[in-house]
């Protein structure tokens, strides 16, 4: 079992990564063929779209994992008819999602977002609805199983089949206006959703005999109430946020027009908003996919530590996730401080200057948007999903305030100091919650502290790097990529120096200590030496 879990969270891990490469490929490849205000058109049809989306899937999601899991370790004939169930659910909210998002298309375009270019994306968009339910029910199916591969092919074959289609729509239409390229996007990610059902479907086929045998579904208990005990509250609490957080990316554009009425109007204030939610902020969160298996490794044992009372291994899971993250996030942090500029000029071009100055003002902050996304994790691994869903609320709520108060007069840097002071926020909520919950004493000095002074290293050494390699970073494309290399890896190395005695070496060689222990015990086990006892 150690094994297997093992494995799958390698297989989730290295998946994760692969994805979002090729999913910060993509999206730097659309932000030079659609451009600054095309990038930002592009993200407010998002913001609606992911509404319609949380509402299609998120409730179905977690019951099938949740349903399936309980039925399958009772009855495989019940577990086959909640299945049936499941997915009549999932159709039916999908294709609820579908008419609700098509219908409400030029109403949205043209007065929540004010832009009636964005209603042919709204529309197109839409009927990709039923086809995310569905795969929502088949994913929970497998993982319920203990099987991510099926999840794992069909999300890489659906990335590939949505990139392929992009580049095939734009290419051959070039002469379309931004409202047009939008389209073709989001018609691309329409289809790639109905391939990936398919493929869900397929891999259900061969997985179905095994798993409910060969005889007929027969009916669980109380099908109907129980499913609705999840999806109500789900549905309900996620669409909320949703909601509040489609208001917010609504408000941002409006207020920023008012702001910029004399310099370009709603023309500019999409752009620049298309600048850093469509480049800058995807550069800046790219990184913490590489803190997923960390994630994935440790939420499981931090559950099980929480429901057994074994306060002290949990305190030291905790005080693990919190220390390694902050490593991880303050050199990040570092890195695109110094080099988020050239980055962002390598990657985006004419609009690098822009997205590098956003990269260069929010890197200090992600050690706070990194603890705050591991401490939201870890948090619902201890059941306080309550308490997240009031402080994301809260969060949303005051995130709106902001920017109605602050961006007509403050613009873009009035948004940025809102995103600031919500990092801060989260924060410090989510963790004073989690350290009440858990008894765990803080530790700023090791969470945050020492991180922080290594990170200080490392940027000075940065910014020695960046002038010996300014000749680099003003040539060639491959003497810029090389700038960046030698810059990003040479902090990379300077930063570990630092942090190594301040207490990444103690972590390290935990993690390797445990890893040594856990292989002489499988070798012992294999061997017949294992003396008997099982604890």
């Amino acid at each position: 079992m150690r094994q297997s879990y093992l494995k799958n969270a390698a297989l989730l891990t290295g998946a994760d990564i692969v994805l979002r490469l090729a999913g910060m490929g993509l999206r730097i490849w659309l932000a030079n063929a659609l451009g600054g205000e095309g990038m930002g058109l592009y993200q407010l049809v998002l913001a609606v779209y992911s509404l319609f989306v949380t509402l299609a899937t998120s409730g179905v999601s977690v019951a099938a994992t949740r349903l399936m899991a309980e039925e399958l370790s009772r009855s495989r004939a019940e577990a086959r008819g909640m299945l049936v169930r499941l997915l009549g659910a999932a159709l039916l909210l999908g294709s609820a999602a579908l008419a609700a998002q098509f219908g409400l298309a030029v109403l949205a375009a043209k007065w929540w977002l004010g832009d009636v270019r964005a209603t042919g994306a709204l529309r197109v968009s839409a009927f990709g609805m039923p086809w995310m339910a569905v795969s929502a029910v088949l994913r929970g199916f497998f993982i319920a199983r203990r099987r991510v591969s099926p999840n794992v092919v069909s999300q890489l074959a659906e990335q590939t089949v949505r990139i392929g289609a992009i580049w095939f729509a734009l290419s051959r239409g070039a002469a379309l206006d931004v409202g047009g390229k939008c389209t073709a996007v989001l018609a691309a990610t329409a289809l790639s959703e109905a391939v990936s059902c398919g493929m869900m479907a397929l891999f259900y086929r061969q997985e179905a005999v095994s798993a409910f045998g060969a005889g007929p579904a027969r009916r669980p208990a109380d099908p109907a109430k129980r499913l609705w005990e999840i999806l109500w509250p789900v549905e309900g609490g996620r669409c909320l946020a949703s909601a509040l957080h489609t208001a917010e990316n609504m408000l941002v554009p409006a207020c920023l027009t008012v702001y910029l009425l004399a310099a370009g109007g709603r023309s500019a204030a999409v752009a620049q908003y298309g600048n850093l939610k469509g480049m800058a902020l995807p550069l800046l969160t790219f990184p913490f996919g590489l803190l997923g298996s960390l994630s994935v490794l440790l939420m499981p044992e931090i559950t099980q530590a929480h429901i057994r009372g074994e306060k002290k291994r949990l305190s030291a899971l905790l005080d693990r996730m919190l220390r390694l993250t902050g490593y991880f996030s303050a050199l990040a942090g570092a890195v695109f401080w110094v080099w988020g500029g050239p980055l962002a000029d390598l990657l985006y071009g004419e609009n690098g200057a822009e997205a590098g100055f956003y990269l260069t003002v929010l890197g200090p902050a992600m050690p706070l948007m990194y603890l705050e996304s591991m401490v939201d994790g870890a948090m619902k691994g201890m059941g306080e999903q309550k308490a997240v869903f009031r402080y994301s609320l809260w969060d949303a709520v005051l995130r709106i305030a902001g920017v109605m108060l602050l961006l007509p007069r403050f613009g873009m840097r009035g948004f940025l100091f809102v995103i600031l002071l919500s990092s801060v926020y989260t924060c410090l909520a989510n963790t004073g919650r989690l350290l009440r919950v858990s008894g765990v004493r803080p530790a700023v000095w090791r969470w945050l502290g020492a991180p922080v002074l290594a990170a200080a290293v490392s940027a000075g050494a940065g910014m020695v790097f960046r002038e010996m390699l300014a000749a680099w970073s003003a040539g060639e494309l491959p003497l810029r990529l090389a700038a960046l290399a030698a810059g990003g890896g040479g902090m990379g190395l300077v930063g570990a120096a630092a942090a190594w005695p301040l207490g990444l070496g103690e972590e390290v060689r935990a993690i390797l200590g445990a890893e040594k222990a856990g292989k002489s015990a499988r070798k012992m086990k294999s061997s017949g030496h294992s003396g008997g006892k099982r604890v």
